[in-house]
């Protein structure tokens, strides 16, 4: 690799936001490969193998998001890690519960696409917006920088 491209790369790896993208890949991998390995190699009925899955990357997102994302180095982890939970579990759960609710028809009605076609276009909305409910939420509250008492 070039020295152009690896002060490229180095440059990109600044932007918090690609970090963020980065690490929702991580995570995305964690889960996936977790649940399937669960499922494959040690027949564990998937429901039970998916809680599993999403509890591990949803702590290794909060570690991830906390020091490679937003830098913090913070001693208040469970305060945090309850924020972080919250806002999570709402984006996944009451935002895109209500977009995989209500898109769907729209799209369907607006396209005459099939109800695969809308389904997956309303989840791929429905991610979107949850991303952008998480990164300003874990930005602004989560992981916001506190000022120092006394300075």
């Amino acid at each position: 690799m070039t020295k152009k491209y690896k002060k490229q790369i180095k440059k990109l790896l600044g932007l918090q936001k690609i970090r963020f993208g980065a690490v929702g890949a991580i995570n995305t991998a964690v889960d996936f490969s977790i649940l399937f390995a669960l499922v494959t190699f040690l027949h564990v009925p998937s429901a039970v193998a998916n809680m599993g899955s999403t509890s591990v990357a949803l702590v290794c997102s909060f570690l991830l998001n906390k020091r490679a994302v937003f830098g913090d180095v913070s001693s208040s982890s469970l305060r945090q890690f309850i924020q972080f939970v919250a806002v999570t579990l709402f984006g996944l759960w009451v935002l895109q519960g209500a977009i995989l609710i209500t898109v769907p028809t729209l799209i369907w009605m607006m396209f005459d696409v099939s109800d695969t076609v809308s389904l997956l276009l309303a989840k791929v909305i429905a991610t979107s917006v949850t991303l952008v409910w998480n990164y300003s939420w874990y930005s602004r509250v989560v992981f916001r920088k506190r000022k120092r008492h006394g300075k």
